[in-house]
């Protein structure tokens, strides 16, 4: 199929259907990712489709900074991607650390390897996703304790606990590492659509001695109405190998350790000041 032709059926899935997701559209076409992502940029770029995160929409609806997607449907954004970061996630935690797992998607990928077996124990967990609590609640027993604190607040399109009662148990509290979901970033740092979830997001960053982010490609260059921190505020970042060259010159000037399948690392980063 030429580019052409493939370019004329992704327009008319988006039309047909409103939006249209990249995984759909490589099974629909039988070509890479890679390729529907390409293909999606110049049609975006001809003003015949608006990219969004994980696929593309209709020109004409509006893109907002305040949209924030529920966890359900996020689950199903760069599902293969998520894994493999959760993998890597897993081994930057070791027996006797207390962790905090943010609200998110990938987040809950972590919590459900920490819940799959034993190695990790003891452990301390703070958390306010109530799908994280909820996986780790229900964990294969052991031996040694898997502790999890679940701060109050109130609930959010993705299954978060965010405002002043998550933001004041978090400020009693100090951990080893926190792993970090986020709705996006780029050179100027981390955002999220939701006001208080930036708020407890940052609450968050204070109570950890180190910050690691979990942030699939797609996450790159997608905007959110608040910013949480600059990219100097993290240590570690872990995506995949299709995060843009942009992306990895930015990380690597602001000092962050770039983790990926193909490029796992070494060294651990310097703890930096939060």
């Amino acid at each position: 199929m030429l580019a052409s032709q493939r370019q004329d059926r992704i327009v008319a899935e988006v039309r047909g259907r409103g939006a249209v997701r990249v995984a759909d559209l490589v099974e629909l076409l039988d070509v890479s990712e890679m390729t529907v992502r390409r293909d999606i940029t110049e049609l975006d770029r001809a003003g015949l489709v608006r990219r969004v995160h994980g696929g593309a929409v209709a020109p004409d609806t509006l893109a907002r900074p305040t949209d924030e997607p529920g966890f359900e449907a996020k689950t199903t954004w760069a599902a293969a991607e998520k894994e493999s970061i959760a993998d890597l996630a897993a081994q930057e935690i070791a027996p006797g650390q207390a962790i905090a797992l943010s609200a998110g998607t990938t987040t809950h990928l972590l919590a459900q390897r920490i819940a799959a077996g034993t190695e990790l124990r003891p452990l301390t967990v703070v958390t306010n996703s109530l799908p994280v609590a909820e996986t780790l609640h229900r964990a294969a027993p052991g031996v040694a304790p898997l502790d999890v604190i679940l701060t109050g607040g109130s609930r959010t399109p993705s299954d978060g606990l965010v405002g002043p009662v998550a933001d004041a148990a978090l400020a009693t509290l100090r951990v080893d590492r926190l792993f970090l979901g986020v709705h996006g970033l780029d050179a100027s740092g981390l955002m999220t659509p939701n006001l208080a979830e930036a708020a407890t997001d940052r609450a968050l960053l204070h109570a950890a001695a180190a910050v690691t982010v979990l942030a699939d490609h797609s996450k790159w260059g997608v905007v959110g109405l608040a910013h949480i921190a600059a990219l100097e505020a993290v240590d570690t970042v872990i995506s995949d190998d299709a995060l843009p060259a942009e992306a990895r010159i930015a990380l690597s000037e602001a000092g962050c350790l770039l983790r990926t399948p193909h490029e796992p690392g070494t060294t651990p980063a310097p703890t930096k000041e939060h």
